[in-house]
């Protein structure tokens, strides 16, 4: 998905290269499904991410945790950004040399005179739902019957903010229509949508599934599921991805194979992987005291994980397409597609590990 809070912050770190946050990559798991560990030929590569722990992201988590980067000759450290926009300023400024994120920063970025390339695809889908509630609009038949409502999103200019945006203006609503109200906490947009403070809600998982199964949530759009999200874009969109720097991708071409050929191999493993295989690997926090409900949240998003790490070929049009409600139009029509990323290396991958 693009920017989960908003473009604007992004380009308003310029110290942020002072003291960055050294989170790195838990420790392995001990298990089985880890693969043997290879002496490191290819040297250390740091990436940044945004919110490691969320669904989107979760392939990265996996080639990690499996030992999937050290196997290919790599010693990769992650580094986890809590902020919004931190991620992508940690590899614009040279901190890290690569961002897991939104492929749309690639086309944003083009924009405005940066170049960066997808290397790999890690979902294929946002993984947002918008939902009504079925305590105050119990009533809900369409769109239009949000006029005067209250929204709840992860943060303005938000991906959420933004898709909950795209629906109602299809609706005939426009932004002074409804209020949007700012959750970035999960647990703090739980607490709202039950108490009536919001009305409908258009989130991430797990609190979609729990407001669900709790019974108090009806869905009205879902892009979980590629048929959903055909539904919301009209094609595919491509959402989290590994970018880097064009010159870092065309000087490096040997670390980008290694670390797509880990990448896929995680996205294959996520293709068959049952209920305790992502107890034993995915580390306790993500679960956030409630492994059941994550495990259902997974299994509702499972096929939004692309199984190749290929971009689709319509993908990145859809792009264009959903950032021109927001963007320059004109602007996105000189953006070159071919220049925000490359299937070069996930095709390898895909031939390797037969995915």
């Amino acid at each position: 998905m693009w920017s989960r809070r908003g473009w604007g912050r992004v380009c308003a770190s310029a110290m942020l290269t002072a003291g960055l946050p050294a989170v790195f990559a838990q420790s392995r798991p001990a298990t089985s499904a880890a693969v043997p560990v290879t002496r490191n030929t290819l040297g250390r590569v740091v990436m940044a991410v945004e919110n490691r722990s969320s669904f989107c992201y979760l392939p990265l988590t996996i080639a990690d945790r499996l030992g999937y980067f050290a196997a290919e000759g790599l010693d990769v450290q992650l580094r986890d950004f809590t902020e919004p926009g931190q991620a992508l300023q940690a590899m614009l400024s040279g901190a890290t040399h690569l961002v897991s994120g939104p492929y749309s920063h690639t086309i944003s970025l083009q924009m405005r005179g940066q170049s960066i390339r997808s290397i790999v695809l890690q979902g294929r889908t946002p993984q947002i739902v918008l939902g009504v509630s079925l305590q105050t609009m119990e009533h809900y038949r369409q769109l239009r019957d949000l006029r005067g409502r209250r929204i709840a999103v992860t943060a303005l200019g938000s991906a959420s903010h933004r898709i909950a945006r795209l629906l109602l203006t299809r609706a005939g609503l426009g932004p002074q229509d409804v209020t949007y109200q700012a959750f970035p906490s999960a647990s703090a947009a739980v607490a709202a949508f039950r108490s009536g403070q919001v009305d409908a809600i258009c989130y991430t998982d797990p609190v979609i599934t729990q407001l669900e199964q709790a019974g108090q949530l009806r869905v009205v759009a879902d892009t979980r599921t590629t048929r959903g999200n055909a539904d919301v874009f009209g094609g595919p969109l491509p959402a989290g991805c590994l970018s880097a720097s064009a010159d870092f991708v065309e000087n490096n071409p040997k670390h980008c194979q290694a670390i797509t050929d880990a990448m896929v191999h995680a996205l294959k493993w996520l293709q068959t992987a049952g209920p305790s295989d992502l107890i034993r690997i995915v580390p306790e926090t993500y679960f956030l005291g409630d492994r059941a409900l994550y495990l259902a949240a997974f299994s509702r998003a499972r096929e939004s994980w692309t199984p190749d790490g290929l971009m689709p070929e319509a993908g990145p049009q859809t792009t264009v397409r959903m950032l021109a409600h927001f963007d320059d139009a004109q602007m996105l029509q000189r953006v070159n597609l071919e220049r925000t990323f490359t299937n070069e290396f996930a095709q390898k991958s895909k031939a390797r590990f037969r995915a």
